[in-house]
């Protein structure tokens, strides 16, 4: 069997698993056409990522069966919509509260994340503390590369924004996460280029405070 088709059988275990629930190896091999050592092969494959959890069943005649779950981290690979709903209790907000409101919102959570960080910065120097806040945007999925330039000055490139969507609509994002950096460094942080506003990154030049 080729890597595609391997590929591709596992996807719909994931989806019979997602839509029917617990399911045996026999339950699987008949619905998929192929034999119990096939579906075994893939199950071992899908256990070795996370991506399944296994139950033994007993049954009222014969021995005990072993039946497969989707494990949490499974649940990942299926759509989600998750910005949009965002996006839209945004706008709800910002239609009955007004842009004030949405100001607030965003600020209270840049003095989250603040105080959730604040402690990684502390007895750094500004180029440890440029290297914590790349670790802590990785974290985050932000894709994160940065390089010194000469003393004091570094470049800080986010590749992937993964709240890009909502950027794109609330600039508020934007701006929170500059104020955000300036304080986490205590440095000057200038943005000269933006995801949300059709750059290739976010890119910002960090220097010491003069």
């Amino acid at each position: 069997m080729n890597a595609a088709l391997e590929t591709s059988t596992r996807k719909v275990i994931l989806s019979m698993l997602k839509t029917q629930g617990p399911l045996s190896v026999h339950d699987m091999s008949k619905q998929l056409g192929i034999t119990e050592m096939a579906v075994r092969r893939h199950i071992h494959a899908l256990e070795k990522d996370n991506l399944l959890e296994t139950k033994l069943v007993r049954q009222a005649m014969g021995r005990p069966t072993n039946v497969y779950t989707l494990a949490p981290l499974a649940d990942e690979l299926f759509p989600k919509k998750y910005m949009q709903l965002t996006i839209d209790l945004l706008d709800e907000l910002l239609e009955g509260e007004g842009n004030e409101k949405i100001d607030r919102l965003f600020e209270g959570r840049q003095d989250k994340l603040q105080s959730r960080y604040a402690s990684r910065m502390q007895d750094k120097s500004l180029e440890e503390r440029v290297a914590e806040l790349a670790l802590i945007q990785n974290e985050n999925g932000y894709m994160v590369d940065w390089s010194q330039v000469e003393e004091g000055e570094f470049v800080f490139s986010e590749h992937n924004c993964p709240i890009t969507q909502v950027a794109n609509v609330f600039q508020q994002a934007c701006r929170c996460e500059l104020a955000l950096f300036q304080n986490l460094l205590d440095a000057n942080v200038e943005r000269t280029e933006c995801l949300a506003k059709g750059g290739n990154k976010c890119l910002y030049i960090i220097s010491q405070n003069k």
